[in-house]
């Protein structure tokens, strides 16, 4: 099982949301513990180990490390903001 790594700037951007959207992404991302490559989700072009998930309109950029079973929550945006300066 994995561990979930969240970087303060997501924590952030999750706590910001409304309740409803917020409670969705923290299922999607707690998930990652048991399958951190789930349907749907997919590895980002550039990034070397970095990958995506969707929720609505909603994305969740994340780093798997599996010789550590750690997952890095990266990122938590809407999805036209998500991949700016990322």
């Amino acid at each position: 099982m994995y561990s979930i790594v969240i970087k303060k700037s997501a924590q952030k951007a999750i706590d910001n949301l409304p309740k409803k959207i917020a409670d969705t992404l923290v299922l999607k991302i707690n998930a990652l513990k048991e399958s951190p490559r789930p349907d749907g989700y997919k590895k980002l072009v550039g990034g070397i180990n970095k990958y995506r998930i969707k929720s609505g309109d909603y994305r969740v950029v994340y780093s798997i490390f599996d010789d550590t079973l750690i997952i890095e929550v990266i990122r938590v945006a809407h999805r036209k903001d998500v991949y700016r300066n990322l």
